[in-house]
């Protein structure tokens, strides 16, 4: 009796924890359904979005829909960045269904005709093919993929590269860097989509600046998420500020014209009431991408004769930009580490003859700090560039951005530039410099060039509501006009992308550069400052693994096999104590 009371004890109160057990899980999906959290345990915070990101995904109001182009057999890596995908799009569902994606192999069940319309489609669409070596039972073969994807919402659509392709880098590295800028990549192209008004720039002209032609690409590239204006100042005060209309209390306030205004590369002086109305565009909180050659040197001095002599521009910028905080020097920089140019060097069967040579004026840039605007970028092509210092700006925060290798030297203005050097072996004992900064960011509250000074040319110009200090906001100052300038194909004379090499067949970063700055100047999302995060990709040391394959084989079939079996034991012996003890009461 006593035994048959006790089961009927037991019984109960397991069927009370039972109960009570299904009662929590219900509660607490209950309470889920109402109160939002996720919880990140990794290390890196590999999944835990940043707030711009969430922000942006809470204003989507229509599905967004990824076509991503990795789907098949791939190397390791390219596995890894699928995988990164799938889970960060999966982490960006979790705050909006509206994100929708599919994985899709293009050239899947494609006969050898249509893959050539096929690849060609793709290309016209924006999505690149990537050349792979894969191992096979009987060698190697070459595998076509694309790495990237076609982004739609509502009627229209963004070509998306997933792969950061950088020069002289490993692909272990490349596509580590591409797992860590996914977030950003694809909280980008939604933003870009899905932006109701686009933010107005400007290119300043009127002061000899780079013509439309020579910005061609990276205007058309900035006309898919800017509206692009060319402006010339030419001493009206409205050119780039307008004052708005009054409010309630009839209140009325001096507002820029521009998200941003990019000044690229200038060869005529600036007036000073040019001057005038740019500086009261920053103090009232305008942006401003300075683009500036302070020495006057180009390839085209050297079509006809070797040598040619680079001179100081008279541009009348150098009071002005040393007030900001930095000061552009009157040198140029050689770099051992530098782009080719090609040269004739004889003829052949009535063929020319070219040969590439490096050309030590046209240093290839690196990331000077880890700021987001730089990080993980590829090399940046310069042409004749000069060093940039900084000067005492208080409340000004200067970031370097832009620099040359640990192997360059500066040639003091006048330079005379010769072909002949490209006949000679260079003096590396000359080039001690170590990474000379070309490129800055400045960030805070500026003084105005005209505090305490207005001059007579502009006396009339204080109808603009004149401010001596201005609101917090941002410069970019780079020692390069010809950064944001594209190459023209030859002999037919189109524009090329920004970047790239028709020479050498090279891409560089330098339309990545551009876009990166104009994103960080003109966006007030704060999603450039997402690249700043660093996701540590854990790789396996390969020849460890080798040596070692036969015992690792081991220990990943038998351990686990093992564990079980012991668990199995452990569990039944103490099912047979706990029941034996209570068999005996």
């Amino acid at each position: 009796m006593k035994h048959e009371n006790t089961n009927g004890l037991r019984k109960r109160s397991e069927w009370t924890n039972f109960i009570v057990i299904v009662a929590i899980l219900a509660a607490v999906n209950i309470l889920g359904s109402f109160v939002f959290t996720r919880f990140d345990l990794t290390a890196e915070k590999r999944y835990t979005l940043s707030p711009a990101t969430k922000a942006l995904l809470s204003e989507i109001d229509d599905i967004v829909y990824f076509k991503i182009y990795l789907e098949g057999e791939f190397p390791a890596g390219f596995k890894m960045l699928r995988k990164e995908t799938k889970e960060m799009l999966d982490e960006f569902r979790a705050y909006n269904k509206l994100i929708a994606y599919e994985f899709v192999n293009p050239l899947a069940d494609v006969s050898s005709q249509e893959r050539n319309e096929v690849i060609r489609s793709l290309a016209e669409r924006g999505i690149e093919p990537t050349e792979l070596q894969m191992r096979t039972a009987d060698g190697t073969e070459q595998k076509m993929i694309f790495p990237g994807a076609h982004v739609m919402y509502r009627d229209t659509e963004l070509p998306l590269d997933l792969l950061d392709n950088q020069i002289n880098t490993a692909p272990e590295t490349v596509l580590n860097n591409s797992v860590q800028n996914l977030e950003f990549k694809l909280a980008d192209i939604i933003r870009k989509l899905s932006q109701l008004q686009k933010p107005q720039i400007a290119f300043i002209t009127g002061h000899g600046e780079l013509s439309e032609a020579e910005t061609y690409d990276i205007i058309q590239t900035l006309k898919q998420h800017y509206q692009v204006e060319l402006i010339n100042p030419a001493g009206q005060i409205s050119a780039l500020t307008r004052r708005s209309e009054p409010d309630k209390q009839g209140a009325v306030r001096i507002l820029p014209n521009f998200a941003a205004i990019i000044i690229a590369r200038p060869t005529q002086a600036f007036d000073e009431k040019d001057k005038f109305i740019i500086d009261q565009y920053i103090m009232y909180g305008g942006k401003v991408l300075w683009l500036i050659d302070p020495i006057q040197a180009s390839m085209d001095s050297l079509q006809m004769n070797e040598s040619t002599v680079g001179v100081d521009y008279q541009l009348n910028l150098d009071d002005q930009l040393f007030k900001y905080g930095v000061k552009l020097n009157k040198n140029l920089v050689l770099d051992l580490n530098s782009a080719s140019i090609p040269l004739r060097t004889g003829q052949v069967g009535g063929q020319a003859q070219i040969e590439f040579f490096r050309w030590n004026y046209f240093p290839l840039l690196n990331q000077a700090s880890n700021h987001p605007l730089v990080r993980n970028l590829n090399s940046i092509k310069a042409d004749f560039v000069s060093s940039v210092d900084t000067t005492s700006a208080d409340l000004v925060k200067k970031t370097p951005l832009l620099k040359t290798s640990d192997y360059s030297r500066i040639s003091g203005s006048p330079v005379l530039i010769s072909l002949a050097m490209l006949r000679e072996k260079p003096d590396e004992r000359l080039y001690n410099r170590k990474g000379l900064n070309v490129g800055w960011l400045l960030e805070g509250q500026f003084s105005s060039l005209y505090a305490n000074r207005i001059s007579p040319e502009i006396s009339d110009s204080r109808e603009i509501g004149f401010r001596d200090a201005s609101y917090p906001t941002a410069m970019i100052v780079v020692a390069d006009g010809d950064l944001i300038r594209n190459q023209f194909h030859v002999p037919q004379g189109y524009p090329l992308p920004l970047g790239f090499d028709q020479y050498t067949r090279r891409t560089f970063g330098n339309k990545d550069f551009i876009l990166n700055a104009i994103s960080y100047l003109a966006d007030e999302s704060g999603l450039v400052s997402i690249r700043s995060r660093e996701l540590k990709i854990r790789l396996l040391d390969q020849k460890k693994l080798q040596e070692g394959k036969i015992t690792w084989q081991l220990v990943n079939t038998g351990l686990p096999i093992l564990l079980l079996l012991l668990t199995g034991i452990i569990y039944l012996q103490l099912r047979k104590r706990h029941y034996g003890r209570k068999s005996t009461l």
